[in-house]
């Protein structure tokens, strides 16, 4: 390995890297390149604990519709709340249906009731409100407004309930009141025609957006009133297909790309042509995001411009692309999950993993001598490696994401023994040292690579299966496991290789006059 000099020097880089990460009390990584007061880069590096280590909330959610309940809807509420609080999917909070109208919630380490309810409840009805003629009511970001999508669930709600307690009668809609002339103003944030879609744009993930659920605060109608006349719903979340943060590359200022579906480019086309220079309301649960005045006809996409920071603009996008639920969903219930796992559990799970890998690096330098030392020396760098990617992503870490990780430290170590195996062989048979060294390498690589491949392949076959009701913890094993067989690929070969590279080109006369040494 003539280049080892070079790998040398990668491996350290990455050893330094992982280990800086690993540390307890790390920082994070935060970088701010404009000299803004805005972080750019901003990464915090913590272990998550899944709820079997730390416990958690469980929230069970139910369809407002009741009868009128659609099962792919369910599904897509289901799999728009999984995202709203796994971010990358990878924290292993539980979102899953029971029964046809129910979504159950799982939180790991949320214990305080209204953090959760806020976390799940963030994800709600959106709706685009028509709020031509009423720009004298002076209504804006944060403002809590009655719309027609909210009394007709409400309506549904009642005839509902009433349905239930046997009683025929059915609440009247409320009349709308006669809207007055638009009057324009010119610090409202404007609808524009959307400029082709950037190459890369910025999308929050974890937003940092508040509640925003018309708790104790009153909606009003179109009078100004509490209880008044609703507005108009233009469109709800359904006709929305994605949102992003983007910077214009004209005014360098943040503005929110948005882009539509089928029925909702109908629905869009034809009031924003009859609408030009009328406001357009993004409301979520009841409370205005944002105001924006309609400045040409959208059809496929469009753009909201303001005088938005960074960070409010990918929270509206945040809003705007996970909160357009296709159905409203209540809490019905709320309760907190203890750990399954006791501490005196946990620290003894630990100390076995300790033991365990120690009993493994005794084994290897003792049996295979030299290049049991380089395997030792990889398979600190795996372990390194690994808790680092644990803490970047982050990985939830749970009993089934600990087995994953301690099946493939069996792997990385399997991968060692066959190449030397290989090796011993090849310096039986009569072959120089080098020679070996590089016969054991070239031999064993496919063995180890299509068996990592093959159990890699099992794994995405549990992720997908993990997402099947009852299954969840499957996941949190897959993703561990792959994560380790990954970097075995990288370890077990290209590290292990180097090592022994290093120790030749330093002692390789002791090592050509003492075969013995080398596990022959």
């Amino acid at each position: 390995m003539s280049n080892y000099r070079f790998w040398l020097v990668i491996i350290l880089i990455i050893s330094v890297v992982s280990v800086w990460i690993d540390l307890p009390d790390n920082p994070g990584l935060h970088i701010d390149f404009g000299g803004d007061g805005e972080d750019d880069i901003s990464m915090d590096f913590e272990v998550v604990q899944g709820l079997d280590l730390q416990g958690g909330s469980r929230v069970l959610l139910k369809s407002e519709l009741d009868d009128n309940v659609d099962e792919d809807e369910m599904n897509v509420a289901r799999d728009i709340i999984e995202r709203r609080v796994n971010g990358l999917g990878l924290s292993e909070a539980v979102v899953q249906l029971q029964g046809g109208d129910r979504i159950i919630v799982e939180l790991p380490g949320v214990s305080d009731r209204d953090l959760a309810l806020e976390t799940v409840q963030e994800t709600g009805l959106l709706e685009f409100v028509d709020l031509a003629g009423y720009t004298q009511l002076g209504l804006g970001e944060g403002d809590c407004i009655i719309t027609t999508e909210q009394v007709a669930i409400e309506q549904a709600r009642a005839r509902a309930e009433a349905e239930n307690e046997g009683d025929e009668e059915q609440p009247q809609p409320t009349p709308q009141e006669e809207a007055p002339a638009p009057e324009a103003t010119p610090n409202q944030r404007v609808f524009g025609k959307a400029a082709a879609p950037p190459t890369s744009a910025s999308v929050a993930q974890d937003g940092g957006d508040e509640n925003v659920q018309c708790e104790n605060r009153t909606p009003v109608g179109t009078n100004g009133q509490p209880g008044g006349p609703p507005f108009t719903t233009v469109m709800t979340g359904r006709g929305l297909d994605d949102a992003a943060a983007v910077i214009d590359p004209n005014t360098n200022q943040w503005q929110i790309l948005f882009t539509l579906n089928d029925e909702g480019s109908d629905i869009f086309r034809a009031h924003t042509a009859a609408n030009q220079g009328q406001p357009l309301a993004i409301v979520l649960d009841g409370v205005i995001l944002s105001a924006p005045t309609i400045q040409a006809t959208i059809s496929n996409e469009g753009t909201i411009t303001g005088d938005f920071t960074r960070d409010e603009a990918r929270s509206l996008a945040v809003q705007l692309r996970y909160g357009s639920l296709p159905v409203p969903l209540e809490v019905e219930a709320y309760d907190q999950i203890g750990p399954t796992l006791g501490e005196v559990s946990v620290q003894r799970s630990i100390r076995a993993g300790i033991i365990g890998v120690i009993v493994i690096l005794v084994f290897m330098m003792i049996y295979y001598r030299v290049p049991g030392l380089a395997a030792a020396l990889a398979l600190l760098i795996f372990a390194a490696i690994n808790f680092a990617l644990y803490k970047a992503i982050p990985v939830t870490l749970t009993l089934p994401a600990i087995t994953g990780f301690l099946i493939s430290i069996g792997t990385a170590v399997d991968g060692n023994i066959l190449i030397f195996e290989r090796m011993k062989e090849e310096l039986r048979g009569g072959k120089r040292l080098e020679k070996a060294v590089e016969l054991g390498f070239e031999r064993a690589w496919t063995s180890i690579r299509d068996s990592n491949i093959s159990t890699m392949i099992i794994c995405v076959i549990l992720f997908f299966f993990g997402r099947t009701f009852g299954a969840s913890a499957v996941q949190g094993f897959a993703i561990t496991l792959f994560l380790g067989l990954s970097i075995n690929l990288f370890t077990a070969v290209i590290v292990t290789r180097t090592w022994l590279a290093l120790f030749l080109d330093v002692f390789g006369n002791f090592l050509r006059k003492n075969p013995k040494v080398m596990g022959a």
